[in-house]
């Protein structure tokens, strides 16, 4: 009895634990897929940090107006894995950028694709691989 009870309370415990990792490493957690996002600016800071690296770039619209973009990406190891380094993303590069927008923060937005102003595409995945 005191085992089958002691296995029940592991299995509840466990099983507790499993939605907040899941929420954790969800994006639609911060991130709304119904609210895709082109930015269109100049890269002004990269953190390569864990566990989830940030660039900002500086988009004009048509009026003139500056807005600072906050973009989300993978975890530094992820992003190494898929070739890049530090130097990938160099501050003053001209990026158009693809993701989706987020729920909170109208200027934060997890990246999907990232191309250059010359074409070459440097980050292109869906979000959540």
């Amino acid at each position: 009895m005191k085992t089958t009870f002691g296995i029940s309370v592991a299995v509840v415990g466990l099983l507790s634990l499993t939605a907040p990792l899941a929420a954790h490493h969800s994006w639609t957690a911060d991130y709304d897929g119904g609210k895709p996002v082109t930015v269109k600016g100049v890269v002004t800071k990269v953190e390569w940090t864990n566990p989830h690296t940030h660039f900002y770039v500086e988009a004009k619209d048509e009026k003139g107006t500056v807005t600072m973009w906050n973009f989300e990406m993978a975890s530094t190891l992820s992003l190494e894995r898929g070739g890049w380094t530090r130097k990938t993303l160099p501050v003053g590069t001209a990026v158009t950028v693809g993701g989706f927008g987020g729920r909170a923060v109208l200027t934060r937005a997890i990246a999907g694709s990232i191309t250059t102003a010359d074409g070459k595409a440097l980050f292109v995945s869906k979000p959540g691989q």
